[in-house]
């Protein structure tokens, strides 16, 4: 199974589908072929159901010089546990996971299972065009989503639904509020399930928590087929230090790096990858083309960039090494980044890579040979931070941070960016984004519809986290399901309501995605009106459409107000967030209002309109 040229790619760090290779595969005549990277380990044995655990019953050979431990079991069936023992250098007998498992137990059993990833696919028409439905000029309208804590079955409200029991009540909450994309918190394996996946051990396994990987194909099946893309979260960031995985896997520090200043991350207690070690870069390339590959993945978004790139995240003076050059950048990770993002481009180039990367490190999204690190998107952090943190300020204090809002003018085209409202804005202690509304009932929901057709209104491609639809005002609990019941609540229903209108609105018209990372596509009309608080700006496509967008960030209604426009005619009124129907005051324009031939902002036609208090009114030319 394993060629010369296998192990000569794998040791030079360029090998991209080792799945095929390393790791448990069933014999076509029976029994199993078993490789496992060790190459510090004395002696490697396959241990399992089949053997019943006996350590000398089923040796591995090494394989030249390569690291590589491999040999067959004749015994070995589909469905039986095993792990690999491994001698280590001092004589210790490790019982290790299968680094590359397709399939483990349900934690907290920690054995990987023997078994073949066969399934007949029905998504061709999906991923004969997904590369145009997910371009920079696409809409890309991303629903987020933890399995375990979306939706629990009402007759078992304390366990985890299945991937079967979720598939047809996700499809159909995406379609019914046009979401173009679901992103899967990490679904690879992990052994604590309050990590939310974040702390992965099996980097080839989706987690056997919902069932069986031919369940998790299925379900992304089920998505294409409905139309909806596929985002996983991806972590070849740090790994947790459980003893049955890959920590000191051969009894050295084999995946992470062996200096503590380097190999051990301070905020999560975990261990850092050495991105310096070629088979490490291998191994890591082989998981992000497995998931794009054997799973049928749209794109990977890859968690916490940020404490790869730089040497001294998150650690204090003396508890980090400079680089060769004096500097904090890891250039390691640098380098394995491009190259990461090199190698799923040439296998894949109709998916996309996105980065959570949250400093103002430059060119993230820009092309390798322009000096970028190649993702094809990361997400803005910034605006989400400034965003909120001006949306929880009382109306009467915002003219004095309305910078919090212009501020990313500045830099919204330096790279391709998606505007989050993500899961780490709703938990420890900063409740949920209705709760972080300021004023009474109805203003903080009005205020979240105000922050939502704000989002959509801006350059870049959205995220939502889920549970933020439904307005909640309990900020998200791993262990229980969202709140469904919510929905039978007319003033959380509109909100609801406002967030597929959104959708829908911004799929169908160009202006609104077209040019989310081209700045010819923005165009500010009203940026400085800090003392009323109101914003207006134009959104553009390729071809000359335009939309108006008028926010006001008080609950005072501006009547009245005067706004420049480019051309005459009549501008309707597209959507309108004080609508009553989504909860509102019922406040607008009728319909819409007829440019005048006057000028104003630099434009030689004016509309004027009503700004509906803490409000969001989008407006085109018929």
């Amino acid at each position: 199974m394993i060629s010369d040229d296998d192990l000569f790619m794998f040791n030079e760090g360029s090998h991209r589908r080792l799945a095929e290779k390393l790791g448990a595969h069933l014999c076509d005549g029976g029994g199993a072929h078993f490789a496992v990277w060790a190459p510090s380990a004395s002696a490697v044995s396959v241990v399992g159901d089949w053997n019943c655990w006996q350590r000398d019953a089923d040796p591995l050979s090494p394989r030249a010089s390569s690291g590589i431990w491999e040999g067959v079991a004749a015994r070995a069936q589909e469905g039986h546990v095993y792990k690999f023992a491994v001698t280590a250098p001092d004589g210790r007998i490790l019982e290790k996971a299968d680094p590359f498992a397709f399939y483990a137990e349900v934690p907290p059993k920690t054995g990987s299972i023997l078994w073949d990833l066969s399934y007949e696919w029905g998504d061709g028409d999906w991923m004969a065009t997904r590369g145009a439905r997910q371009s920079h000029r696409a809409p890309i309208s991303i629903y987020e989503v933890h399995l375990g804590s979306w939706r629990r079955t009402p007759e078992r409200p304390h366990d985890l639904a299945s991937y079967a029991e979720i598939t047809p009540r996700l499809v159909d909450h995406l379609l019914r509020n046009a979401f173009t994309h679901v992103e899967l918190l990490p679904i690879m394996e992990h052994p604590f399930y309050g990590s939310w996946g974040y702390q992965t051990t099996g980097f080839f396994a989706p987690t056997s928590r919902y069932g069986t990987p031919q369940d998790f194909m299925s379900m992304v099946d089920a998505l294409h087929q409905a139309g909806i893309g596929v985002i996983l979260d991806w972590v070849p960031s740090h790994f947790p230090s459980d003893e049955f995985a890959l920590a000191t896997f051969d009894g050295t520090h084999l995946f992470e790096h062996a200096d503590p200043r380097r190999g051990v991350h301070p905020d999560w207690n975990s261990l850092v990858f050495n991105y310096a070690r070629h088979e490490v870069r291998s191994v890591l390339a082989s998981s992000a083309d497995h998931w794009l590959r054997r799973y049928h993945a749209d794109g990977l978004r890859v968690d916490a960039v940020a404490s790869m790139l730089y040497l001294d995240y998150s650690r204090k003076e003396g508890e980090w090494e400079p680089n060769v050059h004096g500097g904090r950048e890891d250039l390691d990770a640098i380098s394995f980044l491009r190259q990461l993002n090199a190698g799923v481009y040439a296998d894949h180039p109709d998916v996309q890579t996105m980065a959570e990367e949250s400093t103002a490190w430059g060119g993230v999204s820009r092309p390798i040979e322009w000096g970028g690190l190649g993702f094809g998107f990361k997400w803005d952090m910034g605006w989400m931070h400034d965003t909120l943190g001006y949306m929880e300020h009382d109306p009467v204090h915002r003219s004095w941070h309305h910078a919090e809002l212009t501020f990313r003018a500045v830099y919204a085209f330096t790279e391709n960016f998606v505007l989050p409202l993500s899961h780490d804005e709703v938990v420890h202690g900063k409740g949920s984004l209705l709760a972080k509304m300021p004023g009474d009932d109805w203003q903080k929901r009005a205020n979240l519809r105000l922050v939502f057709g704000y989002q959509y209104a801006q350059p870049g491609k959205k995220l939502l986290f889920m549970g933020s639809e439904l307005a909640d005002w309990r900020e998200w609990n791993h262990d229980e399901g969202l709140h469904w019941d919510l929905l039978d609540d007319e003033r959380h229903a509109g909100v609801c309501r406002w967030v597929r209108d959104l959708n829908e609105l911004y799929r169908s018209e160009p202006a609104l995605h077209e040019l989310d990372t081209d700045p010819s596509g923005f165009e500010w009309v009203q940026y400085d009106e800090a003392e009323t608080s109101v914003l207006s700006f134009l959104r553009k496509s390729a071809d000359g459409r335009v939309v108006l967008v008028v926010c006001n960030f008080t609950p005072v209604p501006r009547d009245n107000l005067l706004v420049g426009v480019p051309v005459d005619g009549f501008w309707r009124e597209r959507l309108n967030s004080d609508a009553r129907e989504y909860g509102g005051s019922g406040m607008g324009n009728m319909g819409g209002v007829q440019a005048q031939p006057v000028p104003s902002h630099g434009r030689p036609r004016t509309l004027t309109l009503v700004a509906p208090p803490l409000g969001c009114v989008f407006l085109s030319p018929d």
